[in-house]
């Protein structure tokens, strides 16, 4: 089995050194620094494991049921801790899928699934979602899509990247489709929280024996850097499945990463820090849609939850050609094209990063170099 790069890392691999001056499309929050945590670490930390459990500090995971609201659904070793939800969705992923299998996935979406299932073998069935629908997930082409060979649905919510929110009762349908015929329906959640149009969803770990849900602290919290992540799931086969394929590639968790978790997720602070996110995304979210109703020929749905969405360029803009250009001098201004989501015509414009990140000067070397890609 041979992983193949996506077009997205290729990109940002491509990208790395070229040291841009502003940012426009940051996916996720202001990020805190390790001073805001230093009064809760013990300086007597060792540095090996928790030494407590494989499956991460209890306590953490206890934490991760809270603000998912599964406590009393879920149980504690229904948890496992991992590098980021990229770690949760692989071992699900690599546990579940044989090859010839099918899995259905949506587009545009996190790409990782497909990336995976190729790699494997399985057979890709993509539901797409349409910009004139607001991108909403199409729930009866999904429906048509699951088969008897449908081994995994994979969905994010909120959408990775369009914003779009699905609602409980739309959850609840993703879990009667799956389980008419005994599939695996895993909703990756590294948005949740940050919804600006409606309620979050329940995770679907609380609502389905097959339901797997992964998230992480990186989004909503800006931890990106501390790869913790988690995976819930009721089935205990499907976690221990998990656990032994982790005890062959990271191992266990990396001790800081889960103690500053820990930290960042005890109810009271969570709290605060996810205030903090929801207002400083509103802000810059109202910043974006002023902006881009301003711009001549540029367009988007606004995302209804989380940081980042698409933008429709200009017809006839290449967004690879687009990026690059941006990139150059003078503009010096970093974005994702939208063919890094098989959306050619599109950019991915982002609200995340707080007032760090200089949205205003971003988006102002963005609008000059649309004026100016139309003089070229």
């Amino acid at each position: 089995m041979k992983v193949k790069i996506h077009t997205l890392f290729q990109y940002l691999l491509e990208t790395t050194d070229a040291a841009p001056e502003a940012i426009v499309g940051f996916s996720l929050s202001g990020s805190p620094v390790l001073g805001d945590y230093l009064a809760d670490l013990d300086p007597n930390q060792s540095l090996d494991w928790n030494n407590r459990d494989f499956r991460g500090l209890p306590e953490l995971r206890d934490h991760v049921l809270a603000q998912a609201g599964l406590t009393g659904t879920c149980a504690q070793e229904d948890v496992l801790i991992t590098a980021g939800a990229a770690e949760a969705n692989y071992l699900a992923i690599m546990q579940l899928l044989q090859p010839g299998d099918e899995i259905v996935i949506e587009t545009p979406g996190w790409p990782q699934a497909e990336v995976l299932a190729k790699a494997i073998g399985a057979k890709i069935v993509k539901v797409t979602r349409q910009e004139s629908d607001g991108w909403h997930l199409p729930l009866d082409r999904v429906a048509d899509a699951v088969t008897d060979k449908t081994k995994l649905i994979f969905i994010t919510n909120p959408n990775n990247p369009t914003g779009d929110l699905l609602s409980q009762e739309e959850v609840a349908e993703l879990v009667r489709i799956a389980d008419r015929v005994g599939a695996w329906l895993l909703v990756d959640e590294v948005y949740a929280g940050l919804e600006w149009d409606g309620p979050r969803a329940p995770s679907v770990a609380g609502m389905y024996a097959r339901g797997i849900t992964t998230g992480s602290v990186s989004k909503a919290l800006g931890l990106q850097g501390l790869r913790t992540g988690w995976l819930i799931c009721p089935d205990p086969d499907l976690v221990m499945d998990a656990v032994i394929l982790r005890e062959n590639s990271s191992e266990i968790m990396n001790i800081m990463g889960e103690v500053i978790a820990e930290i960042a997720l005890r109810p009271d602070r969570y709290a605060l820090a996810m205030a903090q996110a929801r207002t400083e995304g509103a802000a810059n979210l109202a910043e974006m849609n002023t902006w881009v109703a301003a711009q001549e020929g540029l367009s988007w749905v606004p995302p209804r939850a989380g940081l980042i969405g698409l933008g429709r360029l200009p017809a006839g803009v290449d967004s690879d050609a687009f990026a690059k250009f941006l990139l150059a001098d003078p503009y010096r201004t970093f974005l994702l094209p939208g063919s890094a989501y098989e959306q050619p015509g599109h950019i991915r414009l982002g609200v995340g990063g707080g007032a760090a990140v200089n949205l205003k000067d971003g988006l102002e070397r963005l609008s000059q170099a649309l004026a100016d890609w139309a003089n070229v």
